[in-house]
């Protein structure tokens, strides 16, 4: 399975991702064992999206993190 998720940092700020183990992922997330979120803990789990197919979960990632992003999240995540 592929996963698409969304936390909120520490600093206030949204953050995006993606990964194909979605617990070990989280764990490293709040756990400050990954580099683009351990100075911004503690994080929390907004969102979790589960795809079958790994090119649509990448390609929701990409849009997530386009300028969309924030209207999207606010009206469908948030």
């Amino acid at each position: 399975m592929n996963f698409v998720y969304v936390l909120l940092c520490g600093d206030g700020k949204i953050y995006t991702g993606f990964t194909h183990n979605i617990k070990k992922r989280i764990f490293e997330h709040k756990n400050g064992l990954s580099k683009t979120t351990k100075i911004r803990l503690p994080v929390k789990v907004l969102w979790i999206g589960i795809f079958k197919n790994e090119k649509l979960a990448i390609l929701f990632e990409k849009y997530l993190k386009s300028s969309s992003e924030k209207a999207f999240s606010n009206k469908h995540l948030i």
